[in-house]
């Protein structure tokens, strides 16, 4: 049914808690699967305490290290289960933006990727990067709680 599944990560335990199911889901369908991490630019003025401490050039190397980390669990468990691979690193202002325009680009018939459980106050200001995919993808989405 699927043959090329965007699995975006942000390496949380949600993401970490989808990867088998995901892994399996392309298996099963003889899909591959392209595992996406959206990296936030730097800013001088930031929440974030790894921008207030990094310079634009370590904050680079610093989030890329992170895209590794985050990524790598998925390309392990796709070779465990003999499911093609490939990884893309982007860096985006808003990841479901980088999420979308990925799908789109890659030709993905399929967005598979974990929901947070946000709620209340902090789905309000945080917003739902899972929502706002699952109202802007022109491609299906599977959604893993």
């Amino acid at each position: 049914m699927f043959k090329h599944i965007l699995f975006p990560t942000d390496g949380e335990s949600p993401s970490n808690a989808a990867i088998a199911p995901c892994v399996r889901l392309a298996k099963e369908n003889g899909a591959r699967l392209t595992v996406l991490h959206v990296r936030a630019p730097f800013h001088f003025l930031s929440a974030y305490p790894a921008m207030l401490s990094d310079t634009p050039e370590s904050y680079a190397v610093h989030s890329q290290q992170r895209a590794r980390v985050c990524i790598e669990p998925v390309v392990e468990a796709c070779q465990a289960q003999g499911v093609a691979c490939e990884t893309l690193t982007v860096e985006h202002e808003v990841p479901s933006e980088a999420i979308v325009t990925a799908a789109r680009e890659h030709g993905c018939d399929l967005v598979a990727m974990a929901s947070h459980g946000r709620r209340g106050v902090e789905a309000f200001f945080l917003g739902s990067e899972t929502q706002k995919v699952l109202v802007r993808s022109p491609v299906p989405v599977l959604v893993f709680r």
